[in-house]
């Protein structure tokens, strides 16, 4: 029999633009999630695209820069189980280098953007954000998983 993939199985990815010592945080805003907590720049894989594509063209979608493949960075992947029974493989990744200036493009669902001090996280940022930024920055830990109980993450 052949195995297919859980049902509602999505995709996303996620940049950390990194400055110096800093991380590019986004206030969300208008979205239904984690509306009012920081995130990074994010989003869906969508249909016939590369992971990389994905994170290339969300940088432009919501940050207005243009990111070279080379200058990306993969750090961190993670199994998530979201509270609307979605199970995600999110890939994360950090970049330094970018061209253009980075302005708010989407007003709409994000309130602001703003530079962070890595030891020095806002409190209302998303737990698994947090926890990814930390396991790049400082713990150098590569997989995870987040939301099920019965599936205890180290």
């Amino acid at each position: 029999m052949k195995k297919q993939f859980p049902p509602g199985l999505f995709v996303a990815v996620y940049l950390a633009l990194v400055r110096g010592n800093q991380v590019l945080l986004l206030k969300r805003q208008n979205t239904g999630f984690e509306d009012g907590n920081y995130d990074l720049i994010a989003g869906h894989v969508e249909k016939a695209e590369s992971i990389t594509q994905a994170v290339i063209r969300e940088a432009k979608e919501e940050s207005g820069i243009r990111i070279l493949p080379g200058h990306l960075n993969f750090f961190h992947a993670m199994q998530r189980f979201s509270i609307n029974d979605r199970v995600y493989l999110d890939f994360f990744f950090s970049s330094d280098s970018w061209d253009g200036e980075i302005t708010n493009k989407e007003p709409e669902k994000c309130s602001a953007l703003t530079w962070f001090a890595l030891n020095d996280l806002p409190d209302n940022i998303i737990p698994y954000i947090r926890n990814n930024l930390q396991n790049y920055f400082v713990k150098s830990i590569y997989f995870s998983e987040h939301g099920r109980q019965d599936h205890p993450v180290r």
